[in-house]
């Protein structure tokens, strides 16, 4: 039996403000923007590749937890530098590329899957990037 992550809800402050962000500054596909009535939207996004999507929304008890309290989501990238590039160019402010070395985080890649690009959402919820080995 498959157990698939479908859906990670990212709690936000101004619902617009997060899907410009994720659709045109990370490249996600809007999936969906619905209301519901005249109390809730919800608006579903997906990476380009991914079989997850995240989910923001407003109003009605849509979203409960804090905007920005979200930290450690993950995307995985066959190209750190290339994708860290994609990202700075739409504006997004991406840290630089690192790897785990005796324990800490050091400046520049690693090994296999031991390279990562750290960055925030305008609310404050925290990603990373990890660049996984070549098949």
């Amino acid at each position: 039996m498959d157990w698939k992550l479908e859906l990670v809800p990212v709690p936000v402050t101004d619902v617009e403000r997060a899907k410009r962000f994720y659709s045109e500054q990370m490249g996600f596909a809007v999936d969906h923007d619905m209301c519901i009535g005249d109390e809730a939207r919800i608006v579903q996004l997906t990476p380009p590749g991914s079989g997850c999507s995240i989910v923001i929304g407003a109003g009605s008890g849509v979203m409960e937890d804090k905007p920005g309290s979200l930290q450690g989501l993950q995307l995985v990238v066959s190209d750190i530098a290339a994708a860290r590039a994609q990202l700075v160019e739409r504006g997004v402010a991406a840290g630089p590329v690192q790897h785990v070395e005796d324990g800490a985080m050091a400046d520049g890649p690693g090994g296999a899957w031991n390279s990562f690009v750290y960055f925030s959402d305008p609310d404050g919820n925290g990603w990373a990037l990890q660049e996984r080995p070549e098949s």
